[in-house]
């Protein structure tokens, strides 16, 4: 039983805790090319969230991990068999009710650890920031907190080297053979303010990707899994440690 955990946890032993800092993984159902499983990013944000807030409490931190939504935005994927769209929307409501509690408890820090893509909480925070003015909402991307150039060789930004890695050192069970995934190749997009990313649109997936992968996994191994692991969980824990014990938010 992790103290931090809340999924884990129970009343006996949390009901007299000041939790300072509440986090909510948050991730998708989807495929991730052929060789990964469906959950890969519920299991990344479980297991990321989980070693972060380890290394934030043994450092003093009260921090209290809710469960990994496991649903995501995948509006541009409604053709590709079973991966479950959460609409924006919809994720507001659930933001705004868990936000009510923790309002409501006196846990007044929450942090949304996004682990897929497609979700995009700021405008839904800037929301809610309004209508909680007591709480301090804020989120960050886990894929985009350290240099991937630094671990990998291979671009990409679904079920790619970076993923399949961190797949193949936390659930090395759940992954195929590397010789079964596709290569991950994706089409670009024609219009130059799109494909230089100055400007947005929807990627219609299986349009994109033959294989439902953006990016070529083949070269990915536990090693460097295990490695990114290791350095993107204590500069989360770090973060998390300040968040808790930080009071004012300026100087």
């Amino acid at each position: 039983m992790k103290p931090y955990i809340l999924a884990e946890t129970n009343y006996k032993a949390i009901q007299d805790e000041k939790f300072e800092l509440a986090i909510l993984p948050w991730g998708a159902t989807e495929a991730h090319n052929y060789h990964l499983p469906y959950g890969t990013d519920v299991y990344e944000a479980d297991h990321i969230a989980a070693e972060s807030a380890r290394i934030a409490w043994e450092w003093g931190a009260k921090v209290i991990v809710l469960p990994t939504v496991p649903f995501g935005v995948n509006s541009g994927q409604t053709d590709i068999l079973l991966d479950i769209n959460m609409h924006p929307s919809t994720q507001l409501a659930v933001l705004n009710d868990v936000v009510e509690v923790l309002d409501r408890q006196g846990i007044r820090k929450l942090l949304v650890l996004n682990s897929h893509g497609g979700n995009d909480f700021k405008p839904m925070l800037r929301e809610l920031g309004v209508k909680y003015p007591r709480m301090h909402l804020s989120f960050c991307f886990w894929f985009n907190i350290l240099n991937r150039n630094d671990y990998f060789e291979e671009k990409g930004d679904h079920a790619d080297e970076l993923e399949t890695s961190v797949m193949l050192h936390l659930r090395p069970d759940l992954v195929l053979p590397l010789e079964e995934a596709g290569d991950g190749v994706a089409k670009q997009h024609t219009v130059t303010a799109f494909r230089e990313g100055w400007a947005w649109s929807e990627r219609k997936w299986s349009q994109v990707t033959a294989d439902t992968g953006i990016g070529n996994p083949k070269k990915a191994t536990a090693a460097k899994g295990k490695q990114f692991f290791k350095d993107l969980t204590e500069k989360l824990g770090g973060f998390f440690y300040e968040l808790a014990k930080t009071d004012g938010m300026y100087e």
